[in-house]
């Protein structure tokens, strides 16, 4: 009963969810594209037996890549279909697989929209990525016979109490998981308070220790780096979210006070806010070059704004210092292990609840900062620049989490092929 009045509820918010589409749109020409995909209307090739990936957007499709290109090893007979929610997720997914997979958006969670998308992909198999649990795509999945795991799961201490307020509807989808693969004991726990079934919650790690770099990688950021100068001090504040470009170009602002030399590449988390922190940056004073425009850099452009989809990696390989955003405000925060694998030390503001386990692994082995203003933010990046030893061994043990806690991808595919 529950999840019907949930049913009735969401056809009904369907206009205010087109409104809302027009509104992104606005902002991002990308998300005007695919409406009918997102109902299920979509042309789609003779699929065997293929294996449903459902991410939500960059960082979940990311982190599951590894495991689809070990699903597309191991069972190479099988067509794997993977959905976003988000076009950069969408782009993601087109960069890392191309056409090796069938790639739509996934279905809006109301019961003719679901069973539409599984009447035309009938997979055999659904993977969901970390928290991206719908009801309805949950029910009819597995009501259709096949099995749904809930891969790298986490469920935040804030999102458990809101699954116990909705705990008539969230019990029963809870339930209808085949396997919840938890990346730490307290998700696992939160997970079986908040109606999963004992024996259905595993514990594996967080898969996002397990991926690999691009060999060239390093070469490249180096190369990068010495156009623009080789003796520059270089920092990089990754997935900036609203709120948080401010105090970033107020804290680059100081540290220009010390290292005049010094460059910061900025990232904004969304490509719609690109312009918008360009203009923050050019009002703060601050000479901006744009990565997208191939603009040049000699040493008097004291900020580069990496306006470009895909080149995150390549930004922290060119950089010393890492400041990872969305944690100076309540957004949870972005993944710390890939500057960390780059042996960089990492810097986060206070609010890490996406990654808290593993921003407390890399925070108690030392290496990663937390911070709560710009003030502190300077002073850390000041710290990192002036004392070189102290950077390496900051950067070292951050990647020493790392490597220490490799192996979750194999026990994670160890329960997909028991399942399957």
């Amino acid at each position: 009963m529950a999840r019907h009045l949930y049913s009735l509820l969401f056809y009904l918010i369907t206009p205010f969810i087109l409104l809302r589409l027009l509104y992104r749109a606005w902002k991002a020409p990308a998300y005007a594209a695919r409406w009918k995909e997102r109902f299920a209307f979509f042309n789609v090739r003779s699929l065997n037996r293929p294996i449903w990936v459902h991410a939500v957007s960059v960082g979940e499709t990311i982190a599951a890549a590894p495991m689809v290109k070990l699903l597309q090893q191991r069972y190479p007979e099988r067509d794997i279909v993977v959905t976003t929610m988000t076009p950069t997720g969408s782009e993601r997914v087109k960069a890392l697989f191309g056409d090796t997979v069938f790639h739509v958006y996934a279905p809006y969670d109301m019961p003719g929209t679901v069973k539409r998308f599984l009447k035309k992909i009938k997979p055999e198999m659904l993977i969901i990525m970390e928290t991206e649990l719908w009801p309805n795509i949950v029910h009819y999945t597995a009501l259709s016979g096949a099995p749904v795991v809930l891969a790298n799961a986490r469920l935040s201490e804030r999102s458990a109490r809101g699954y116990q307020k909705v705990r008539y509807i969230a019990q029963p989808m809870l339930q209808k998981l085949s396997r919840i693969v938890a990346q730490n004991e307290a998700d696992a726990e939160r997970f079986k308070r908040s109606g999963a079934t004992e024996d259905s919650v595993v514990v594996s790690g967080s898969i996002k220790f397990d991926f690999t770099l691009d060999e060239t990688l390093i070469d490249k950021g180096a190369e990068l780096r010495c156009q623009w100068g080789c003796e520059r001090p270089v920092w990089v504040a990754a997935s900036t979210h609203h709120g948080e470009d401010s105090p970033v170009l107020e804290a680059h602002q100081k540290l220009l006070a010390r290292r005049p030399n010094a460059l910061l590449i900025i990232v904004p988390r969304h490509p719609e806010r690109f312009k918008n922190v360009y203009q923050l940056c050019c009002q703060a004073g601050l000479k901006t070059a744009r990565r997208s425009l191939g603009e040049s850099l000699d040493e008097t452009v004291q900020v580069l704004l990496g306006d470009t989809m895909g080149e995150l990696m390549l930004f922290y390989a060119s950089a010393e210092v890492a400041f990872v955003g969305g944690s100076l405000i309540e957004s949870g925060g972005h993944n710390p292990l890939e500057p960390a694998a780059l042996k960089m030390p990492v810097i986060m503001g206070p609010h890490v609840f996406n990654f808290e386990p593993i921003c407390h692994q890399l925070s108690d082995a030392g290496g990663l900062k937390f911070v709560g203003s710009s003030e502190l933010l300077a002073e850390r990046v000041a710290e990192f620049f002036d004392d070189e030893t102290y950077r390496k061994e900051v950067g070292l043990a951050a990647n020493s989490v790392v490597e220490a806690n490799r192996g979750a991808l194999s026990r994670l595919l160890e329960v997909i092929d028991a399942v399957l």
